[in-house]
């Protein structure tokens, strides 16, 4: 088995180093699957191989030489409608490795001309038949039956997922960790890399089938699945990571390897990374458990009012557990390109910092504003919870009576058991938002939040088995807002001075119907002011006036001094 050191770019220079291990890049598998049955191949490369002939066929060469294909080119080779063909554009540019890619860099009118690499498509497509690590079954489900309502036909597996579930439960660790879910991805690719290598290699000159090798450049495109070391190398080739391309001469023509020794050397990394798993993972077995582990199981919610968020290098920053309270993040404070909201409950939580991923699950009763997401952002199993969000993408998966406030440069995608969702525009901002917004490729000038796309209720994706007899049927969409329920929100100014941030206003424009009601809304409480000022009431009737203002104030004031007394206390 090879030593994690033998695996790093660098061992050869030194022995002292921390071993550098061969990790699964998280984001195809968080943000990349999509419940599509025409995506999925179950035969290994016996159907994809002969698609990914077909996209060649379809494909033209880009400036780059790079083979390339449209929504046209991937609706007919894969038979699916041109909306999903640009929804496999979409995603597969959100999860590339790659940010100087065409597809990545690409205006989001222009994502469909510039098409997908073809063998980057390939890999994508192939890791569709990944399936998410089964949840552990919940030990005490009678006893919050009543809290998460059956009226589905899934609700038989769906609902050992609800969200107050996870909070109510007797049993620590329901969910699987971080590094069960990272292992579990590892035994995957391992599976199934030489399917993987096979559609990515060609036969050697003058060789048959039998003899297949990678060149530099098919070998590059396992940067999609893969990364070296705990943080991702920003512009540093995957290739480089490998000893029979590392160093080599960019002016020479680099020499193809045997596919064979390729997938030796990767599945010796894989190895070696699961052993460093099983073994850290024995060590927090025996030793104390903390809430600041990157490894913490998703259903460990915070107990300690103190402990509320971690930050590590390789992963997103969490935010766990959090009940009824208020919490802030800002730039300054998240240290990665990611975050995850996992857990919290009647609670408002602010994330605003600029960021490349988002995820937010299990959390019921919370308002939850994330700044400027540049790629996707998921939000599932969650249950009455506002989300506000500037952000490229944002899928939706199993959420009841949520209300969504967004700016998002493409259509939000509804999938697996939702009920009654609601999505209305972007309604608020903060100092720094347009800023954030530029440091990760946002444009104000689109907001598509009115466009849902539903996809099928049963994720296949998903380990839980399906009823019997139960066919997959579409998504419940989201309905918009009623304008007239609108309303900005308002995010508090939490300390002195004056702010860097040029941002005055809410920077997605928004659409006549609720500008008008807003206008209205305003206009009629002026007029109420107004009248309240002037009406000629006796001494007694103004004081009886005075009296009922004053305790509809005081119950608005109930479900919200909390919140107020927390923002103070930040």
């Amino acid at each position: 088995m090879a030593d994690g050191a033998d695996a790093s770019p660098s061992s050869s220079s030194t022995a002292t180093k921390e071993p550098v291990f061969l990790h699964p890049r998280r984001e195809p598998f968080e943000h990349g699957l999509l419940p599509i049955p025409k995506l999925i191949f179950t035969d290994g490369t016996q159907t994809l191989g002969p698609i990914k002939t077909k996209l060649i066929e379809r494909s033209i060469t880009s400036s780059t030489n790079s083979l390339r294909v449209n929504s046209i080119a991937i609706a007919e080779t894969l038979q699916i409608s041109t909306d999903h063909a640009r929804l496999v554009l979409n995603s597969l540019a959100s999860v590339l490795h790659c940010d100087s890619d065409p597809l990545v860099l690409a205006k989001p009118d222009d994502i469909d001309s510039v098409g997908a690499d073809v063998y980057d498509l390939v890999l994508f497509l192939y890791i569709q038949s990944y399936k998410r690590l089964l949840p552990r079954t919940h030990k005490d489900a009678a006893a919050v039956a009543d809290v998460w309502p059956s009226t589905s036909a899934f609700d038989g597996y769906l609902s050992a997922l609800s969200p107050l579930q996870l909070v109510r439960g007797n049993s620590r660790r329901a969910m699987p960790s971080q590094a069960d879910e990272e292992a579990h991805q590892l035994s995957y690719l391992q599976k199934h890399m030489a399917n993987i290598l096979s559609l990515l290699a060609e036969p050697a000159e003058g060789e048959g089938e039998e003899s297949l090798v990678l060149s530099m450049e098919r070998f590059e495109h396992l940067g999609f699945l893969f990364q070296f070391g705990e943080k991702e190398s920003e512009g540093n080739q995957f290739s480089q990571s490998a000893p029979f391309f590392a160093n080599s001469d960019p002016d020479m023509p680099d020499v193809p390897v045997p596919a064979a020794q390729v997938h030796e050397w990767i599945s010796q990394n894989i190895a070696s990374t699961l052993e460093h798993i099983s073994e850290r993972s024995s060590a927090k077995e025996n030793g104390p458990n903390s809430v600041f582990d990157q490894d913490v199981a998703m259903a460990d919610a915070c107990t300690a009012s103190s402990t509320k968020a971690s930050t590590s290098a390789r992963g997103p920053c969490y935010i766990e557990g959090i009940s009824k309270s208020s919490f802030v993040r800002q730039a300054s404070d998240v240290k990665g390109s990611s975050a995850k909201v996992l857990n919290c409950h009647d609670s408002v939580i602010y994330i605003l910092a600029p960021l490349r991923y988002a995820t937010i699950y299990g959390c019921s009763d919370a308002t939850i504003v994330l700044g400027a997401v540049g790629k996707a952002v998921r939000v599932e199993h969650c249950e009455r919870v506002h989300v506000i969000t500037a952000a490229n993408r944002i899928c939706i998966a199993n959420c009841r009576e949520c209300v969504f406030f967004l700016g998002v440069n493409q259509r939000p995608l509804v999938v697996g058991d939702n009920h009654k969702l609601q999505v209305a525009p972007f309604n608020t901002f903060y100092p720094e938002l347009e800023e954030h917004m530029t440091q990760v490729g946002m444009e104000a000038s689109i907001n598509r939040w009115d466009e849902p796309l539903a996809l099928g209720v049963v994720d296949p994706h998903d380990s839980l088995s399906h009823p019997a007899g139960v066919s997959d049927v579409q998504a419940e969409s989201a309905t918009r807002l009623d304008p007239d329920q609108f309303t900005n929100f308002l995010i508090p100014k939490w300390f002195g001075g004056e702010s860097l941030g040029s941002t005055k206003n809410n920077p997605f424009p928004l659409p006549d119907v609720y500008m008008t009601s807003q206008q209205r809304n305003h206009n009629n409480l002026g007029e109420i002011k107004q009248i309240l000022k002037e009406v000629p009431l006796e001494e007694n009737r103004k004081r009886e006036l005075s009296t009922a203002l004053h305790l509809c104030f005081k119950d608005w004031l109930y479900g919200n001094i909390r919140q107020l007394y927390c923002l103070q206390g930040e």
